[in-house]
């Protein structure tokens, strides 16, 4: 419990025992009465204050308008123990609710713990401490063992084990060495490491995710949405049905000479007040969808909004770009045909691909294992989608795919092998290819699987490969629609067409990692990308971001979306079916204050219960 509920909770206490000390001794007089204003002021106090603000602000139709309302009106008619009971038990329903949102937002405030304080800089064989904001790219940083690690960067000098939990939401450490990547918010385990960053504090991986989770609370679901418009007409509404049953009937009863019973009605129009505070949809909505997202993040899914987590229990249709999705992303040389000299077309492939971030380019670098000549290489052009062509030595070398020999019209050799494949020209002259495959992710046949199982009924892999390449990774995963030899507007226009001709009820999700699918991920009633491996276009054009690459955890987003919504509707349900019900009774002098005390904090406890199931399903 944090301070303000530990306060809350005495007041609590203290106003109950003076209350159980006043009904004990049976207190009747007038000083009776000022004596039981004590307990009513001392657990109350906030709420009357918390109203007459409101008059002010003239926004009065809120829960403490209708608290100060119906428990002052009940001490004008000498009630004072329902007043104090309404008071007491409200209070309790908001320590309750206020100790629940805490809870939820555990797993988040847990991953607020992933901000570096510093960096460690070298400086005439000491460290000095310095602000991650002022560290340039390129700096060397030192890290020791049980420090966070900064700021991204890579590891130029020592070897580790870091614990990546606090990103991924996996418990497993990461072994690391020199040349492999670091990232922000990860903790440093075992050995020194010597770090080059590679991206300033501002898009480091932590600060990403600060941000992205800071904001997620910004978007609004239309169910909270709804919830809000809905009270803003509902409260004035039962205020003036109140005042009506209050004022209207004694009044026609004067009228026509039958008993008045002022006091009978206006006991009646509080009950009434008390039954209708909105208290349980107000709180529980978004109390849902914040455990949603908390529950979320801590397995190192990211939901930018409570809007995307609504959306994502709607999905019906899905799109998986395949190159770091549904693969790996890393490629190697599994082939190489029609060629005079391997060597040669190995290098020449190697100097061609050099300035290209693709990961099949990085695959050739790395199978060619040596230090590349930047002075032989001039006028690089990258055309989409098919391939580079440049200077190599002052002659025109041309490396990628069929489209780009038939574009240069060089007569190439086609190829029957499985995989990505790699055509090599010099001064129009064809060298032979290369033959380069990916490797299937471990885990995307099953999540294909269980995705099915869960409700996506049409899955689409879109991917700019052959047909061949696709059709085999299509059959390995169970896909049925795929598309091959996309260029990034060719995907683009796909995902268009599908969105258009869909039912407005089916959601449609776009999952990718890569710059060229930023502009899908946008477009699509929910982008999803593969973060740890993604782009920086990639994850902030998303609108969830799953940070270790795995497609189960998009499996483990859609169920906890899914259950998170259906707990929402359960709450409006039982909200307004209860709400109604008592204000039915209570209309036609059925229902007392013990009743309304049940239709407002009862039913508001049991609305957040609900809602705190919510957070169980991290351990799902």
């Amino acid at each position: 419990m944090n301070k303000k509920q530990k306060k809350m909770l005495t007041r609590i206490i203290l106003s109950a025992v003076l209350f159980s000390i006043m009904k004990l001794l049976k207190i009747e007089s007038v000083l009776g009465s000022v004596i039981y204003l004590i307990p009513y002021f001392l657990i109350g106090y906030d709420v009357l204050i918390g109203a007459f603000k409101g008059l002010i602000a003239k926004v009065p139709f809120d829960e403490n308008f209708l608290m100060a309302i119906a428990t002052v009106g009940a001490i004008f008619l000498s009630d004072f123990n329902e007043a104090i009971a309404v008071m007491l038990f409200y209070q309790i329903g908001e320590l309750f609710q206020s100790y629940a949102i805490g809870k939820s937002r555990k797993s988040i405030t847990a991953l607020m713990d992933i901000r570096p304080d510093y960096a460690n800089i070298e400086q005439n064989g000491a460290f000095i401490k310095v602000d991650p904001y002022e560290v340039e790219v390129g700096t060397i940083i030192t890290i020791l063992p049980g420090e966070k690690v900064p700021l991204d960067g890579i590891i130029v000098e020592g070897r580790s084990v870091l614990d990546i939990a606090a990103l991924t939401g996996e418990s497993v450490p990461k072994e690391i060495d020199v040349a492999d990547e670091v990232l922000s918010g990860s903790v440093n385990i075992s050995g020194l490491l010597k770090v080059q960053t590679t991206k300033e504090f501002e898009q480091s991986t932590a600060s990403r995710i600060l941000n992205l989770v800071e904001n997620a609370s910004n978007l609004k679901s239309k169910s909270e949405n709804f919830i809000s418009r809905f009270a803003r007409v509902y409260t004035p509404i039962v205020v003036y049905s109140a005042l009506a049953l209050a004022s209207v009937i004694p009044l026609i009863n004067l009228l026509t000479n039958s008993p008045v019973e002022l006091s009978k009605w206006i006991y009646r129009a509080l009950t009434f007040l008390v039954i209708s505070c909105p208290c349980a949809l107000v709180i529980s909505i978004p109390l849902s969808f914040f455990a949603g997202i908390g529950a979320a993040s801590s397995q190192g899914i990211l939901i930018k909004g409570s809007n995307y987590l609504e959306t994502l229990a709607k999905v019906k249709m899905l799109m998986l770009d395949k190159t770091g999705t549904l693969t790996k992303g890393v490629f190697a040389v599994n082939a190489i045909h029609h060629s005079e000299d391997d060597d040669n077309l190995v290098m020449l492939a190697a100097y061609g691909e050099y300035y290209s971030n693709h990961p099949i380019a990085r695959g050739i670098l790395e199978h060619y294992g040596k230090e590349i000549d930047e002075g032989r290489i001039s006028e690089v052009k990258e055309i989409a989608g098919k391939g580079i062509v440049c200077r190599y030595q002052g002659k025109q070398l041309a490396v990628g795919n069929e489209k780009l020999m038939q574009q240069l019209m060089i007569d190439y050799q086609s190829c029957q092998s499985v995989g990505t494949i790699v055509h090599v020209s010099l001064e129009n002259e064809y060298l032979g290819h290369l033959v380069i495959s990916d490797v299937l992710k471990e885990n995307t046949a099953a999540a294909i699987e269980q995705l099915k199982i869960i409700g996506v009924k049409e899955i689409y892999m879109l991917t700019g490969d052959n047909e061949k390449v696709a059709k085999d990774v299509a059959e390995r995963v169970k896909i049925e629609n795929y598309h091959y030899q996309l260029l990034p507007d060719d995907k683009l226009e796909i995902i268009k067409r599908i969105i258009k001709e869909k039912a407005e009820n089916q959601k449609l999700a776009f999952v990718g990692d890569g710059i060229n699918d930023a502009p899908a991920l946008s477009i699509a009633d929910v982008g999803i990308a593969m973060g740890a491996l993604g782009t920086d276009a990639a994850i902030e054009a998303a609108d969830v971001v799953l940070m270790d690459d795995d497609l189960l955890k998009l499996v483990k987003a859609i169920k906890i979306s899914k259950t998170t919504l259906g707990i929402v509707y359960q709450n409006i349900i039982f909200a307004i079916t209860v709400k109604v019900g008592s204000l039915i009774l209570g209309a036609f002098g059925h229902a007392d204050m013990w009743l309304a005390i049940f239709a407002d904090v009862g039913v508001m406890v049991i609305a957040v219960l609900n809602a705190m199931r919510i957070m169980f399903l991290k351990n799902s």
